[in-house]
């Protein structure tokens, strides 16, 4: 077999070095005939394709199997994402790609140059390609892509409300929303002492934001966009230290309990 280098060519006797990508399998047979009728008679060239130069994609995120998977051909962005198992259910609303640039840049809108320089990056929206609803996003993928699929974000409403638990969205929600999403008060809620325990960054921390959801409700104060992890909390009214209803609540979230239980740390 000859090898195409990394330029594209083979090289063979006689004739030397001859281009060969992007060329299917009869019109390069046959421009080697021409070329090998200088030196031959009636030269016999067959050309096929003995194995693939390895082409690894990389593929991260909310997808079924991680990892790196081999080209063998073109194949579009949705075909690699299926090769690699297909979305998981938290997957979130947004591939990101990102290109070498010897490779060229990725042709979506939105692409940027990375910090370090060396990379196309574009993120664009998954239902688009599930649905082909811009199928002009759906490109084909080059190797050393990297691909990496969003999970969707999470927040947790407990304590006194009606469906307290974890909820997945795929874009924003806000304070009402998810409110709304776990079937509003409980009785003996206090709406008015209401907390938000937001994480901060870099640590396992949460600090308290207090909002008075009863004022919220009534459109006296602007609804608020919640952040992925964040902890919406409603305490018992008959519990006046909210605090270390709120601390509790934190602790329930991290130990995989979503519902907060009245008297706790009594």
């Amino acid at each position: 077999p000859v090898p195409v280098d990394p330029q594209g060519y083979i090289s063979l006797p006689l004739i030397g070095r001859v281009e060969a990508p992007g060329k299917t399998l009869d019109p390069h047979e046959a421009e080697l005939k021409q070329i090998l009728r200088k030196y031959l008679k009636d030269p016999e060239v067959t050309v096929a394709i003995s194995e693939f130069r390895s082409q690894p994609v990389s593929v991260f995120g909310a997808v079924q199997r991680p990892g790196v998977i081999q080209l063998h051909g073109p194949r579009t962005l949705w075909e690699v994402i299926s090769e690699a198992g297909g979305l998981t259910n938290d997957a979130g609303a947004t591939v990101k790609i990102m290109r070498r640039l010897e490779e060229g840049e990725l042709p979506l809108p939105g692409a940027r140059i990375d910090e370090s320089g060396r990379y196309s990056v574009a993120e664009i929206d998954v239902k688009s390609v599930i649905e082909m609803t811009n199928p002009e996003q759906n490109i084909l993928v080059r190797p050393h892509d990297v691909i990496t699929v969003s999970q969707a974000n999470i927040v947790y409403v407990v304590g006194r409300v009606q469906k307290p638990g974890g909820f997945v969205t795929k874009g924003s929600l806000s304070v009402l929303e998810a409110l709304s999403l776990a079937g509003g008060f409980a009785p003996n809620a206090a709406p008015t002492k209401a907390r938000i325990l937001r994480r901060k960054p870099g640590t396992d921390e949460r600090i308290e934001i207090a909002i008075n959801l009863k004022d919220l409700l009534k459109g006296k104060i602007e609804d608020m966009t919640l952040k992925p992890d964040d902890i919406l909390f409603v305490p018992y009214s008959g519990f006046r230290e909210f605090s270390r209803q709120a601390a509790a609540a934190s602790l329930a979230v991290a130990t995989g309990i979503a519902i907060y239980r009245v008297g706790l740390d009594r």
